[in-house]
């Protein structure tokens, strides 16, 4: 048979299909943010020191840069569709309820850009002598 009970099929209460998409994707950042946040902690550890300029030249290093740059971006993803979720279920009223996604679209791009930015500011300076 169909999706749905018989009335719903009628007023078009079925699936939205955009939830297993959705769902999907907040695992796969939540997967990506542990393993990413994961290698992060290790090589700190794994740094000689935390002084400033040994951490500039591990960030101006590519291979730290790009990782770092994935997990900022994979962060504020994994935030936005998480909040997306919130204000869905909570948020009532139509015109507030664009307003807050607006906004949160504003800082989850905003954020991960700023943090890509700050990341590729440090590793286009060059190594600190």
């Amino acid at each position: 048979m169909g999706t749905g009970t018989g009335i719903g099929r009628v007023r078009g209460l079925g699936s939205a299909r955009h939830g297993a998409h959705h769902w999907l994707a907040q695992r796969y950042t939540a997967i990506g943010n542990l393993l990413l946040v994961l290698w992060l902690l290790f090589s700190l550890i794994a740094l000689p020191g935390l002084d400033y300029q040994s951490v500039h030249n591990w960030i101006a290093n590519p291979l730290v840069a790009v990782p770092l740059m994935l997990m900022v971006v994979s962060i504020f993803w994994h935030l936005r569709l998480g909040m997306q979720v919130m204000l869905e279920d909570y948020v009532h009223d139509k015109g507030l309820a664009f307003l807050s996604m607006l906004l949160l679209n504003f800082y989850a791009f905003g954020g991960a850009a700023a943090g890509v930015f700050a990341i590729a500011k440090i590793a286009f300076t060059g190594i600190v002598k």
